[in-house]
C-alpha cells in the first residue's frame, strides 16, 4: 500500500505537465507575435529547412444553434518563413465538398503577414481581394488566398471555419509534413449519434494523446419525418467523447530512395463515418463493407454500369480482331494490343468514366479509367472473363484494407481470367507488353469491382527482375582496349530504354551509355534487340575500345560502368520500411587476357557477404588462370521490402558492395 500514494503522485504529475504543456501551446492568439518568434532556434538543427510551423492548432466538432447539426473544422496556423524557396507557405487553398443542394462554406477568414523592423513587430493584413476560387467542379471548390508583405524572415498567420452539412468528410489532420513543426495540435468531439473508424499513421510519438467524455446540449431541426414534411425541433444531451491529440518539436519528413511515397508515413490522423446511430432508430451503417461499395459501383452510370449495356457499337471491331485466333489468349491479346495501339491515355490519376463508352470507343482516348474500362467491355464481348481493378498507385500511397475507402483509390487495370491463368492488363501505356503492368502498381491489395469485391493481391514481392552482363575485354594496342557488351537488363530497365529511345531515338540513347564510362570511349556495331517484343526484357549490344593508357601500369576497373558508384542509402538511421519496386537479381559477368608485355600486379580478392542470412546475396568471384582473369558478381535480394530494424543492416550491406566492386584490376609492365 505504501506505494499508492507514489504511484498518484507520479500520474497526477504527468497528467498537470501535459496540461501545462497543452496551455502553453494552445494559448496562441490571433495578432498576438512577440520578437521572440523571430529569433526562435529551437530548429537549427534543420539547417535545410525554408520554413517552419511554429504552431498549427486544429479542431473539429458538432454544433447547431437552432438550425441543422453541422460540422464546425477550425484552423489556427502561425509559419515562420526562413528563406525564398518557403514562399509556397503563404499561398493557402481550403477544399470545400459539394452536393447537389448543400455546400460546406468557408467563413470568418482572418490572415497577416509579421515583418520585424526596426526593432518592432509590424503587421500587414490580407485583404478580402487576394481570396478567390482555384478550382471548381460538381463536388469540389477550392477556394485560395496569398498572403501579403512576405520575405525572407517573415511570419505568417491565418485562421478560418468551415462549416459542413456533409457528416461523412469529418476532417483529418497531419501533424508532420516537408518542414517542421515546433507544434501541431487536433482535437475532436464526436456525439454518441456517430461512429467513426479512426485511422492513424506514422513514427513519430504524441506529446499529448487522450480522450474526454462529456455531454452537450444540441438544439437543431430534423427533416426525419420526410423531406418534405415539417422540419421538426429537437434538444437532445448525448454523450460526446472529445479525442486530443498533439505532437511537439516534430521534424520535417522527405523522400527517401525506395519507398513508395512519404505520405505513408507521415503522422496522421483520419476518419471515415461508419455508423449513424440517431436516438430511438435502429442503428444504421454506412458503406459497412467492401462487397457493399463494389455492389454500388457495379450499377454506377460512370463506372460498372456500363459493362451492364449491350454495347452493340464493339461487336463489328471485335469480330474483326478474334477472326481466326486460335485460342482465347490469341483473342485476348489481339484485342488487348489494338486498345493499347490505337488509344491515347489522357489523365494516368482516375476514378470514374467522364464520357461514355462509345465516345471513348469513337473518339481514340481517354483516362486511365475509360481506357480500361473499353479494354473490359471489348474482352467480354469476345466472351473472355474481364473484370475491372481498382489500385492506389505507390506514389498515391496505401489503401486502408480493414474498411470500404473508395478515394484512396487512383487507377484501375483490367484482370483477366483464361482457364487456371490470370493477367493483369493496363491499356493505357503504349509500352506496356500483354501481362504487364507499371511497377507503381504493385502497391498491395488491389479490389474487383465484382459482387465479391475479389481482393487482386499485386505485391512487389512477386515482381522477379533478372539482369545479366556479359563483358568481354581482348587486345590492347597503343594504350586502348577493345571488348564486347552485351546486356539484358530486367523487364522496368528495358522499359524504360524503350522510352528513351521512343523520345529521342537510338543514336542518343548510345551517346548517354558513352558518357556513363569515366574515361574516353568509343562504341561500334551498337544494337538493341526485341526492342518492339514488349512482353520480353531488351538486348542491348555493342563494341567498344577504351583508353587506358600506355604507361608501365594500367588500372582496369572490371565492373566497368555497372558498378554501383555510391550506397543508394545515404541517411544514417530511418524509421519506415525499405520498399524496393521489385526482387532483383543481378549477374555480371567479365572475362580479358592479359596483355602481351604486361603481368597481373593486383588483383581484387574473391568475397561472400550474406544478408539477414537468406534475405540478400554479394558474390565476388574472381580467379586468374595463366593469362586468363575472369570475374563473376552476383548481388540477389530474396524479398522487395523490408522492416526498419533491417535499414542499418541494409545500409552495410551495400556498403560492402560500393568498396568492393571499386577495386581495380593492375597490371603491370614486363621488365
Amino acid at each position: 500500500m505504501r506505494y499508492i500514494p507514489c504511484l498518484l503522485t507520479c500520474v497526477v504529475s504527468g497528467l498537470l505537465s501535459l496540461s501545462a504543456l497543452a496551455q502553453e501551446n494552445g494559448k496562441m492568439k490571433f495578432g498576438k507575435v512577440s520578437k521572440e518568434e523571430f529569433t526562435d532556434k529551437r530548429f537549427e538543427k534543420d539547417t535545410g529547412a525554408h520554413a517552419i510551423v511554429l504552431s498549427e492548432i486544429g479542431s473539429s466538432a458538432f454544433e447547431a444553434d437552432g438550425g441543422d447539426l453541422r460540422l464546425v473544422y477550425k484552423v489556427h496556423r502561425r509559419v515562420k518563413i526562413v528563406d525564398k524557396n518557403g514562399f509556397d507557405v503563404a499561398t493557402v487553398r481550403v477544399p470545400l465538398y459539394k452536393g447537389d443542394t448543400r455546400e460546406e462554406k468557408l467563413l470568418n477568414l482572418k490572415a497577416a503577414a509579421y515583418n520585424l523592423e526596426n526593432g518592432e513587430v509590424v503587421e500587414t493584413r490580407m485583404d478580402s481581394k487576394n481570396i478567390f476560387n482555384d478550382k471548381q467542379d460538381k463536388s469540389l471548390l477550392v477556394k485560395k488566398f496569398t498572403l501579403p508583405a512576405v520575405k525572407e524572415g517573415t511570419i505568417i498567420e491565418y485562421a478560418y471555419t468551415v462549416t459542413s452539412p456533409f457528416y461523412r468528410y469529418l476532417r483529418s489532420w497531419t501533424f508532420q509534413g516537408e518542414y517542421p513543426r515546433l507544434w501541431s495540435e487536433y482535437s475532436v468531439a464526436i456525439p454518441e449519434y456517430f461512429d467513426y473508424m479512426l485511422i492513424p499513421q506514422g513514427y513519430e510519438k504524441f506529446a499529448i494523446e487522450k480522450k474526454d467524455y462529456s455531454r452537450v446540449t444540441f438544439s437543431f431541426r430534423t427533416e426525419r419525418s420526410g423531406a418534405t414534411g415539417p422540419a421538426d425541433m429537437v434538444t437532445v444531451t448525448p454523450g460526446v467523447t472529445t479525442y486530443h491529440w498533439a505532437v511537439k518539436e516534430i521534424p520535417a519528413i522527405h523522400p527517401e530512395s525506395f519507398i513508395t511515397t512519404v505520405d505513408n508515413y507521415v503522422r496522421r490522423i483520419e476518419f471515415q463515418l461508419s455508423a449513424y446511430n440517431w436516438p430511438n432508430e435502429a442503428r444504421k451503417p454506412v458503406q459497412s463493407s467492401w462487397e457493399e461499395l463494389m455492389k454500388d459501383l457495379m450499377k454506377a452510370e460512370d463506372l460498372g454500369g456500363v459493362l451492364n449495356n449491350n454495347n452493340g457499337f464493339l461487336s463489328g471491331t471485335v469480330e474483326d480482331l478474334v477472326k481466326n485466333a486460335k485460342t482465347d489468349q490469341e483473342k485476348a491479346q489481339r484485342i488487348y494490343n489494338w486498345v493499347r495501339n490505337n488509344y491515347t491515355c489522357t489523365d494516368h490519376s482516375a476514378l470514374w468514366m467522364e464520357k461514355s463508352l462509345k465516345t471513348v470507343f469513337s473518339g481514340k482516348s481517354g483516362n486511365v479509367v475509360e481506357v480500361n474500362m473499353l479494354l473490359t467491355a471489348m474482352l467480354r464481348k469476345a466472351g473472355l472473363k474481364a473484370d475491372p481493378v481498382l489500385l492506389s498507385t505507390r506514389d498515391n500511397g496505401y489503401v486502408y484494407q480493414f474498411y470500404p475507402l473508395f478515394t484512396h483509390f487512383n487507377y484501375m487495370v483490367v484482370h483477366l481470367t483464361i482457364g487456371e491463368e490470370s493477367h493483369d492488363l493496363d491499356a493505357s501505356d503504349p509500352l506496356m507488353g500483354f501481362g504487364k503492368l507499371p511497377p507503381g502498381c504493385y502497391n498491395g491489395a488491389a479490389r474487383t469491382i465484382d459482387e465479391f469485391a475479389t481482393p487482386v493481391f499485386l505485391n512487389a514481392d512477386s515482381l522477379r527482375e533478372q539482369k545479366f552482363t556479359s563483358v568481354l575485354l581482348g587486345k590492347m594496342e597503343n594504350g586502348a582496349v577493345a571488348g564486347t557488351f552485351m546486356q539484358r537488363p530486367t523487364y522496368f530497365e528495358s522499359y524504360d530504354i524503350r522510352e528513351q529511345v521512343k523520345a529521342k531515338g537510338r543514336d542518343e540513347f548510345f551517346k548517354k551509355i558513352a558518357k556513363s564510362y569515366t574515361g574516353e570511349i568509343e562504341l561500334t556495331s551498337k544494337e538493341i534487340e526485341d526492342i518492339d517484343s514488349l512482353e520480353l526484357p531488351v538486348m542491348t549490344k555493342y563494341e567498344f575500345k577504351m583508353q587506358v593508357g600506355g604507361d608501365d601500369i594500367v588500372y582496369i576497373n572490371p565492373l566497368m560502368g555497372e558498378a554501383y558508384k555510391s550506397n543508394p542509402f545515404t541517411s544514417m538511421e530511418r524509421k519506415f520500411p525499405v520498399e524496393m519496386t521489385g526482387v532483383s537479381d543481378e549477374i555480371y559477368s567479365f572475362n580479358m587476357d592479359v596483355p602481351e608485355g604486361y603481368v597481373v600486379d593486383e588483383l581484387p580478392k574473391s568475397a561472400i557477404a550474406n544478408f539477414n542470412e537468406t534475405e540478400g546475396l554479394f558474390q565476388y568471384m574472381v580467379q586468374q588462370v595463366e593469362d586468363h582473369i575472369q570475374l563473376r558478381c552476383r548481388i540477389k535480394l530474396t524479398k522487395a521490402n523490408f522492416m526498419p530494424e533491417d535499414y542499418s543492416g541494409l545500409r552495410e550491406f551495400y556498403d560492402l558492395i560500393v568498396k568492393k566492386e571499386a577495386e581495380q584490376i593492375v597490371l603491370k609492365k614486363k621488365k
